[in-house]
């Protein structure tokens, strides 16, 4: 199921969600740059994931969904453009557990 809020699509496999940068985000900020992921165990909703630098801007991109971090998208640290990818193994942000069910189910289909 993929649902989606923040210029993220949020993908629920089993009780992990993955948040992965849409096409639309991926357009209107150009060529990444440079990402810093939070050092944060835990985030709440609109809490920063990330701030990246793009050719077109800069963002500091804030999670929909409350939740525990358990992976970052590391090799984006190392090549930030893998955030440019079309393909969601490879845009992925973060992956969150512990996310609150009904939360997810508010957010808009994708």
């Amino acid at each position: 199921m993929k649902k989606v809020a923040n210029y993220l699509w949020v993908e629920k496999n089993g009780e992990e969600y993955t948040l992965i940068m849409t096409p639309e985000l991926q357009d209107d900020i150009g060529t990444v740059g440079f990402v810093e992921f939070t050092k944060a165990e835990e985030v709440a909703k609109n809490d920063s994931l990330l701030e990246l630098e793009a050719s077109k801007t800069v963002l500091d991109l804030a999670s929909p969904l409350a939740g525990k971090i358990v992976a970052v998208n590391e090799k984006a640290t190392d090549e930030p453009t893998l955030l440019n990818s079309a393909k969601a193994d490879e845009s992925w942000v973060v992956k969150l557990t512990g996310v609150d069910e009904a939360e997810f189910n508010a957010l808009a289909d994708a």
